[in-house]
């Protein structure tokens, strides 16, 4: 057997050790696909997503490259575009002490302009470039030189690549909110393109931005036929920043929402290039009965309740707290009309950085920070270059507003943590509406929601990538979505009742018009009324287990002595969870799971009772979400008996693997024994350059150019302001996705936008492996520290170097799995 052959039965024995995830993502059902680094071929970091409607093609900002996938043809190979750092911009990136993988370019930007292009930006090593792509030829526009045609992209795309950012496109007019300088200090809220004269942007103020972390933007286009106030087109931005009116030592985060009006250019004398109509105001996402506050802001999804109807849009935002000890959820709508009310309420004041904040008094006229409208024209106010300085004055000091908009949580869960968010409404406005919701979260997954009324239902937990990567981007195409983490695409189907295999789960889609069909097995739409009541209880009560929603069935488990196991009941509400168990316990909850460890006086019967209500329920009602009666499998002896004897095949399995690793390795050696006796032996002079060669090239950094023969990519850390900062959790056994979908393993999560290395294996890295080893071996016969077999051995792979190059060749073109890829924390 040749050294290539071993090497082909080793490395996929070494790839199942080292990952549970080596091979390539399969097909799920119902004709959802998954496009993974075997399709991608190395390039990672998806960071930014712009979808074409009218043709499909999705196109993807990546690390040094840009993306089209035909999402009518996912078995189509993608169009890639190349957009690098030059070595002498990155050489100058590392001068300024950034790292090696900071200095690339991290596309962030991809919007779309009105001539058809596409407007991209990139960090370029730390100096933000923009430039324009032509759909079409899908190639970069290009100067006389024939290099890319790049215009600057500070204000308009962040320095660094894991930067929190939010880009909007207004009629032809770039909005961003983003870092606008080097070290990541200021933060600006701007109008980036357009004439000079009238790009403008926030105050350098804390109390305008307090350490902003946008999150997401959004325009809101007042219709032409039906505007009969002459109302401007607003621009919505929502962000967490720190709290500057609340006196504690801790400092608090809240969530934002800021607007400013599309025909503002700024004042004449004061606020000259900067926003007159810049006005902010707190989200509260508050649970009352309970008192559960929900702080920090992940996403936003915008959506309008009445297609064409700007003034229906809502916002439908999802929140962690900083409270929490453990990963907590919550998903709170917005309208635009409690929006619009809050900012035509009273303005909040601070006057000396110690006092209390009070309502000030009087406010000038014409209202400050309002936004031009036929009012105004007739008072010969036709731009905001003509306001008066005492109301510039008044709204420069005065950007925040003293009432919140509020609202209750839809849903709350506890132990999962959601990264991306998006909404399908169910139903006519008149009636009441149903909402489908679809989140992502940090461990790979997409958690389907049903909305209806005041109560929430899980339906699906499908998992699309590996856990170490977050879902960063969802967008609704077709009936179906298109999900993505950084390594990763997946487009799933998201509509259609025949996605619900089963009565119980047919059941609890009832409030999105599906039905169970018992002749035909199938879930089936209708247009039918469900009637008065909890439409998911008597939807439930129609299923052959005859369970409704708060009297499941008992689910009969057979355990083991020993076994520990995580009992998962599910709520989807802010209230309580309390457990019925055998009162000599072994047990411990983890938000609404049980865990339990099975000894003799922990068998029987485990009941878990949640408390049911929706907002502005005051008085909950009990509800039993999951039952469970733990039996032995066998009796307590047969079953140590049969773990003992599991225990020892295990070992049996392991002894085997190690000993057929020692006969391939004792193989290789006699392989490369033989063909050194059988060729001519170098001499000393050519042998001594070959090993000076092989040493000089493994001094030779590796990273990130190239990586390892099992090199592949990993989750990273998030860099928050210079610090480094890394969340995990501990998951037990459990099929449910509460807990992960991971068996009796734990497993780590990241809430990040970090970086992820790509991974390859070509000959040249399989060639270069195998140099490394023959240079160990020859700087050890060098020193004099080896014996005779080391220096021979180190000979003999010299020779098979050259001989079996071809042999190398062919290994890497063969379908091997990967290993996850290594991770490089900025």
């Amino acid at each position: 057997m040749s050294p290539g052959a071993v090497l082909l039965v080793l490395v996929p024995a070494f790839c199942l050790l080292l990952s549970g995830n080596c091979l390539p993502a399969s097909l799920r059902g119902h004709g959802d696909t998954i496009l993974g680094q075997e399709i991608f071929k190395g390039v990672t970091n998806f960071s930014t997503f712009q979808l074409d409607r009218s043709s499909g093609m999705l196109f993807l900002g990546a690390r040094d490259a840009i993306l089209a996938i035909d999402t009518n043809n996912l078995n189509q190979q993608p169009k890639k575009i190349v957009w690098e750092v030059p070595e002498e911009k990155r050489n100058s990136c590392l001068g300024k002490g950034k790292t090696e993988e900071d200095c690339r370019n991290y596309i962030r930007l991809l919007e779309f302009i009105e001539d058809g292009r596409l407007y991209v930006c990139g960090t370029y090593a730390f100096d933000p470039q923009c430039a324009f792509l032509e759909p079409s030829s899908f190639t970069l526009e290009q100067n006389e030189d024939r290099g890319v045609k790049m215009e600057t992209g500070k204000g308009k795309c962040p320095f660094e690549p894991s930067q929190h950012y939010t880009a909007v496109m207004a009629d032809g007019l770039l909005y961003t909110a983003a870092t606008s300088n080097f070290l990541g200090t200021q933060f600006d809220i701007s109008r980036a393109t357009g004439p000079e004269q009238e790009r403008i942007r926030t105050e350098q103020s804390i109390n305008w931005l307090s350490d902003p972390k946008f999150v997401s933007s959004a325009f809101i286009k007042q219709p032409e036929d039906n505007n009969p106030t002459g109302d401007d087109d607003n621009i919505y931005f929502f962000f967490t920043e720190t709290a500057k009116e609340y006196d504690l030592y801790t400092k608090v985060k809240v969530p934002r929402v800021a607007r400013v009006c599309k025909s503002d250019v700024g004042g004449m004398k004061t606020l000259q290039r900067r926003w007159t109509t810049f006005l902010k105001a707190q989200l509260v996402c508050e649970d009352k009965p309970s008192g559960q506050r929900f702080n920090i802001l992940t996403d936003v999804f915008t959506t309008q309740h009445i297609p064409g109807d700007p003034s229906s849009t809502h916002f439908y935002g999802l929140f962690t707290s900083q409270w929490e000890p453990e990963d907590v959820s919550a998903v709170c709508v917005f309208s635009l009309s409690d929006i619009s009310k809050v900012m035509d309420g009273p303005f909040k004041e601070l006057k000396k950085p110690y006092e209390n904040w009070i309502n000030p008094e009087p406010v000038p006229t014409p209202r400050p920070g309002q936004c031009l409208n036929n009012a105004l024209k007739t008072e010969g106010i036709e731009s905001s270059l003509k306001l008066p300085d005492k109301v510039l004055t008044f709204v420069r000091d005065h950007p925040l507003m003293e009432n919140s908009v509020t609202a209750a949580p839809l849903l709350v869960r506890k132990g999962i943590r959601y990264t991306k968010l998006a909404v399908n409404l169910k139903g006519s406005a008149e009636e009441q509406q149903a909402a489908l919701l679809q989140l992502g979260t940090d461990r790979g997954e997409l958690h389907q929601v049903a909305v209806v009324g005041q109560n929430a239902t899980l339906l699906q937990e499908i998992p699309l990538f590996a856990s170490q990567e977050p879902v960063n981007y969802i967008i609704l195409h077709q009936g179906g979505a298109l999900v993505s983490s950084p390594l990763s695409v997946a487009r799933v189907q998201t509509q259609g009742c025949d996605l619900y295999p089963s009565c119980e789960v047919c059941a609890r889609a009832r409030g999105l018009g599906c039905v169970w069909s018992a002749g035909n097995e199938t879930c089936l739409s209708t247009q039918a009324n469900p009637g008065p009541g909890d439409i998911v209880d008597n939807a439930l009560k129609m299923c052959q287990t005859y369970e409704s929603r708060c009297h499941p069935s008992t689910m009969a488990l057979k355990v083991s002595m020993g076994l520990r196991i995580l009992l998962p009941c599910v709520q989807l509400s802010p209230r309580p969870c309390s457990w019925e168990y055998p009162p000599h316990r072994h047990t411990r909850q983890h938000n609404s799971d049980l865990e339990v460890t099975v000894a003799e006086d922990s068998l029987g019967k485990y009941v878990c009772t949640c408390q049911e209500g929706g907002p502005n329920v005051r008085d909950p009602t009990p509800c039993r979400r999951a039952a469970y009666h733990l039996m032995l499998e066998e009796p307590s002896v047969g079953g140590w008996a049969r773990s003992k004897e599991g225990r020892h095949v295990l070992a049996v399995y392991i002894l085997f693997f190690f000993m057929g690793l020692l006969l391939g390795a004792g193989l290789f050696y006699f392989v490369n024994q033989r063909k050194q006796n059988a060729l001519q032996k170098p001499n000393s002079s050519q042998l001594s350059e070959k090993e000076r060669e092989l040493l000089s090239s493994t001094s030779t950094p590796q990273f990130p150019s190239s990586s390892s023969l099992l090199s592949c990519g990993f989750r990273m850390t998030e860099k928050r302001n210079g610090t480094t900062s890394t969340t995990t959790t501990t998951t037990l056994l459990s099929n449910h996705g509460n807990g992960g979908q991971h068996g009796n393993s734990f497993s780590g999560t990241n809430n990040s936008n970090g970086l992820y290395s790509n991974c390859k294996t070509s000959s040249s890295e399989l060639k270069l492996s195998s140099e490394k080893l023959a240079a160990n071996r020859a700087g050890v016969g060098e020193s004099g520290q080896g014996d005779e077999i080391d220096k021979g051995l180190g000979d003999g792979l010299g020779e098979v170097l050259d001989i079996n190059e071809t042999e190398y060749k062919n290994l890497s073109r063969s379908q091997a799995p990967l290993a996850k890829c290594e991770e490089s924390s900025i």
